[in-house]
């Protein structure tokens, strides 16, 4: 299905606690080596929760990228769409997804839930205080990256090929 509409790419988590911040890294790497259409946002959602929903109005598509306890060994990916996420973030992996869980729960009560939401997310190693993630995730951050931009793809959105480091 092609989407025409507001795309926002939701990069969840906490960068000071190693795999935590994966979501945001994930982003980061996403805007850093792409080029993507007007309609596309990439946005650093940190762990902000339901101070997110000014940003959710009018999206379209929606595709979260964060850290997810699914009981898969680290670094392993996991893809989730629409109702599959709220049941597996029952299983929280940090504080942050509460937020999400609201923030999702939130938007269906207020009939704003996006047609498309799928969440793309590894399995972490360490959530503990540090800046760096762990080898496992580092190691799957650009397949990670590279399923995100391959699901976008798949909506109908034109991303460039990777941007070459100057």
């Amino acid at each position: 299905m092609r989407s025409n509409g507001k795309t926002l790419v939701l990069g969840l988590g906490n960068i000071i606690m190693r795999d935590e911040g994966l979501g945001v890294r994930a982003c980061e790497h996403l805007a850093q080596r792409y080029r993507l259409p007007d309609n596309v946002t990439v946005l650093d959602g940190g762990t902000l929760g339901l101070d997110l929903l000014p940003y959710l109005e009018g999206v379209t598509d929606l595709l979260i990228i964060d850290a997810v306890n699914a009981g898969a060994p680290p670094g392993s990916l996991v893809r989730l769409a629409n109702e599959q996420i709220p049941q597996t973030l029952a299983l929280k992996t940090s504080m942050h997804q509460v937020g999400l869980q609201e923030l999702l729960a939130v938007m269906a009560l207020r009939g704003q839930t996006p047609p498309r939401v799928v969440l793309w997310g590894m399995e972490p190693l360490i959530l503990e205080p540090g800046l760096d993630l762990s080898e496992p995730v580092l190691a799957n951050l650009d397949t990670l990256v590279a399923s995100v931009v391959a699901e976008l793809r798949s909506w109908g959105i034109p991303v460039s090929d990777p941007l070459k480091a100057s």
